[in-house]
């Protein structure tokens, strides 16, 4: 049997005062032998429903010259609105565009072979929302047939309707509507996709974030980790600190140039290669030009290099070993004594500028009782007012020595200096932030 060829029809709304009865046995003029008149909006396809576009409706329908016969009509713009009628699911797959903006179908559809799936009465109904997931659907049932209405509802159709009850008004309220909450749908469903990233990525990155391994030691830790990315937790810096067999707490904390998502993957590449290192025994000058070839390994394009503090404490706790490669020199604040930076005259470049570098280990006596910060460059070059000028090292040591002699310590000390910061700087500073602190009291 011939496949028959559909039939497209432009047909204007009746939208200006009463609507004209729908799926009614007569036309416009109530001549029998007429279809019954269709009244509906004129939504878009991707955008808001508005009145400058024309609506596209596909009916299927098994004969719909018979029963849903649309004579021509204008919308009150006097644009003709489009539909189009197939008579099975290989009509309706050919004229299913993407213009098409709501499909209408009679579940009383014969379920072709293609469709059927053993006793379901709605295999039909599945197939057309199979095919084309985008798009609203309008089921049409027989009246008093609700509850096989709001089983296709409960399938995936965005409403059912009653054959008989229809009139011009109900079905362009139907119309918009289903197109309208299909539209709220997807949004919704993108939305909750967009969170469920949002949660996924947020999981991975605390994750990705360091826990110190001090187990044993006297020593106190803490630390403020703050990401120049909008709505990240971890940028370019990175940090650790582990205590080796022998009773040494290594510290280190570092910065690759950049705070986006390849930068923070590098700088967590760099943290555990350190960490690894560190436990084979490694430290100074031979640990730094191991971490260098990692970088130039890892990185993307020549250009990106890192800098590096590294800190190795005695067991005693009462000195340490100290190397910089091209980062600022740390803090030091010690009973009786003002806060002062340690000494930073042998700073050695850093990593992935100059190929076979050295880097020069520091001795450094810290004392009995002592309190000793490493950070990274977002905490010092942050602006002050409305100027150009910046915080600076000096401006740091200021404000942590005040901030000491509040009597702010650990954790305490640390969140009022990147509250501070972020306030003098009027505003979300746009660099990475990180900041840890190690703590002695005999």
């Amino acid at each position: 049997m011939p496949v028959p060829v559909p039939r497209q029809r432009a047909i204007p709304a009746v939208e200006s005062g009463q609507a004209q009865a729908a799926f009614s046995p007569g036309g416009p003029s109530g001549d029998p032998a007429g279809g019954p008149t269709l009244a509906a909006p004129a939504p878009r396809a991707t955008g808001p429903l508005d009145s400058t576009t024309n609506l596209t409706l596909l009916v299927i329908e098994d004969d719909p010259a018979a029963s849903l016969g649309v004579p021509d009509m204008l919308d009150a713009a006097g644009k003709p609105i489009r539909i189009r009628t197939a008579r099975n699911l290989t009509e309706a797959e050919r004229l299913l565009t993407d213009d098409v903006h709501c499909i209408l179908l009679d579940l009383a559809l014969p379920v072709s072979g293609r469709a059927a799936a053993g006793d379901d009465e709605l295999a039909t109904l599945k197939h057309v929302l199979r095919l084309a997931p985008q798009h609203a659907v309008l089921a049409l049932t027989a009246s008093g047939d609700a509850e096989r209405g709001a089983e296709a509802v409960r399938v995936g159709a965005q409403d059912y309707l009653f054959r008989d009850e229809l009139d011009g008004r109900l079905l362009s309220r139907a119309i918009r509507y289903a197109v309208e909450r299909k539209r709220s749908d997807k949004a919704e469903r993108r939305l909750t996709e967009s969170k469920l990233r949002a949660q996924e990525n947020a999981r991975l990155e605390r994750g990705l974030l360091p826990t110190p391994l001090l187990e044993g030691s006297p020593l106190r830790f803490a630390a403020r980790y703050r990401p120049g990315r909008s709505r990240a937790l971890l940028g370019g810096d990175f940090y650790d600190t582990v205590r080796t067999p022998d009773g040494t707490v290594h510290a280190m904390i570092g910065d690759v140039c950049g705070h986006g998502p390849d930068e923070a993957a590098l700088g967590v590449e760099l943290r555990i290669a350190w960490r690894a290192l560190t436990f084979a025994g490694l430290c100074g000058d031979e640990l730094l030009s191991t971490l260098q070839q990692v970088l130039e390994h890892e990185r993307e394009n020549d250009e990106i290099f890192a800098t590096v503090c590294t800190v190795d404490i005695a067991p005693d706790g009462r000195r340490a070993g100290l190397c910089l490669a091209g980062h600022p020199s740390p803090l030091i604040a010690r009973p009786g004594r003002p806060a002062e930076l340690l000494p930073y005259e042998n700073n050695g470049p850093a990593l992935g500028l100059v190929p076979h570098a050295r880097w020069p280990r520091m001795q450094v006596e810290l004392g009995a009782a002592w309190s000793l910060m490493l950070y990274t460059d977002g905490l010092i070059e942050g602006h002050i007012g409305v100027g150009k000028e910046r915080l600076g090292q000096d401006g740091m040591v200021d404000m942590v020595r005040r901030q000491l002699a509040q009597g702010l310590e650990g954790e305490e000390l640390l969140r009022a200096a990147v509250s501070e910061v972020r306030e003098l700087n009027g505003g979300e500073l746009t660099d990475d932030v990180a900041v840890l602190m190690l703590d002695r009291t005999p």
